[in-house]
């Protein structure tokens, strides 16, 4: 029996000794294809957070009036790849001095933004954010908030790069520059 590609995808499952946090950095294709490529994440999974609606769908988010923001929750291993790991590779991802909006995508739903699970969590992302500022001339707008619900995103959404890179343009000439980055920083 074949998915609906509109149904949204499921949460992803968190082992024990993981932890989840969610990253919002502009289109949610490229923060989870670069994730999803990394030793010691367990899933990156594309969705909304920080918004009112209850079932929000892309068509909703893209309006930006539904207050979400395209986000990946990311659940990883901390002994493998500890937060402040996870939270380097969110700065060289983005842009976080743009406020809603990464290059062409513009709106609220495009913010930059940390979702923390736990106290921990957000000593360590405002600790972050302190050090990258340094490598920026332009103060950081990334919002760090608590996290709410998580939406999964639909299905069609879930590893969006993988399955179109060869036959989608923003995934040619967006996404792949910061995998190639990727694969030269580490």
């Amino acid at each position: 029996m074949q998915t609906d590609i509109k149904s949204p995808a499921e949460k992803p499952p968190v082992p024990e000794g993981a932890e989840t946090i969610t990253l919002g950095a502009g289109c949610f294709w490229c923060v989870e294809a670069a994730y999803n490529q990394l030793e010691g994440i367990h899933a990156a999974v594309s969705g909304y957070m920080g918004g009112a609606s209850e079932n929000p769908t892309y068509e909703d988010i893209c309006t930006g009036t539904s207050g979400h923001a395209e986000v990946v929750q990311v659940v990883f291993a901390p002994k493998l790849i500890p937060l402040e790991r996870v939270l380097a590779w969110f700065w060289d991802l983005h842009d976080p001095t743009q406020l809603n909006r990464q290059g062409n995508d513009v709106g609220t739903q495009y913010r930059s933004s940390i979702f923390f699970e736990n106290a921990e969590q957000r000593k360590l992302a405002e600790a972050s954010k302190q050090a990258a500022q340094e490598n920026f001339d332009k103060p950081i707008v990334t919002e760090i908030t608590e996290a709410v619900t998580f939406h999964p995103a639909e299905n069609y959404h879930q590893d969006y790069y993988f399955q179109n890179k060869t036959r989608n343009g923003y995934c040619q000439y967006v996404v792949e520059p910061k995998l190639k980055k990727l694969k030269l920083d580490h």
